[in-house]
């Protein structure tokens, strides 16, 4: 039995003309994908981008780069330190050279490296002297300084301290040959006075530039009077 609609009116079908509908309902896929803002304030993170501060919200990625070697960390470099100490240790133009490195290119811990040296010769009897040495390192090297400025010299603070703790050199070269001839006078003080020639001779030509003309006296005597010092440190006269 049939019932013909009219003006919208529902229609009727008798169970025997409908058809058989079968079949099944599959799940959706759903994927949920998270986001590097998930869980954050959508409408505070639009905000901070629109006002520029985007980078607020910037993770920084891990740095998976390989350490740097220990001496690069410190800065320390083993042939350019070597090279110094052989333009101190051989101060003649005529060798070739480029000594002016040492005052030019100035570093820490070489000639920290030359004074702790030192200190560890004079240790022998005298073990204050040690701590003592760095601090007339230190301030001498600040009263070389401000001389030298005084003179119109256009050096600074670093490089006056490198080239006066490289300038230890020849000192400490001098040191076994005043145990081994101790006992003559003589020989030794002339041992003594050439090591002192050669530390303040090394320095000086450094440090006292052609800026000083006739000044360069003034700044050589108070080098040499350092080495004296530094010296009668080790000797203990």
């Amino acid at each position: 039995m049939q019932f013909s609609p009219t003006n919208g009116d529902f229609t009727f079908v008798s169970s025997t003309e409908a058809e058989d509908f079968s079949g099944t309902i599959s799940a959706p896929d759903v994927k949920l994908t998270m986001s590097s803002d998930s869980g954050k304030n959508p409408y505070a993170t639009t905000f901070l981008r629109q006002r520029g501060y985007g980078w607020l919200l910037e993770v920084e990625e891990e740095d998976n780069e390989e350490n740097k070697p220990l001496l690069e960390e410190l800065d320390i470099d083993l042939r350019d330190i070597y090279y110094k100490i052989r333009c101190v240790l051989m101060p003649v133009p005529s060798l070739g050279y480029n000594r002016q490195v040492v005052r030019d290119n100035p570093d820490f811990w070489g000639p920290l490296a030359v004074v702790l040296l030192f200190s560890m010769i004079s240790i022998y009897g005298q073990f204050r002297v040690v701590s003592w040495i760095i601090t007339i390192w230190i301030f001498g090297s600040l009263t070389i300084f401000l001389l030298a400025r005084v003179l119109g010299g256009e050096v600074s603070y670093g490089q006056v301290l490198g080239v006066i703790g490289y300038s230890l050199l020849p000192l400490i070269v001098i040191a076994p040959l005043l145990l081994v001839i101790g006992g003559f006078e003589v020989v030794s003080t002339l041992i003594k006075l050439f090591g002192v020639f050669w530390a303040a001779y090394s320095a000086a030509s450094l440090l006292a530039g052609d800026e000083f003309k006739t000044k360069k006296p003034l700044l050589i005597y108070p080098i040499f009077l350092l080495y004296i010092y530094f010296l009668s440190l080790y000797t203990g006269v």
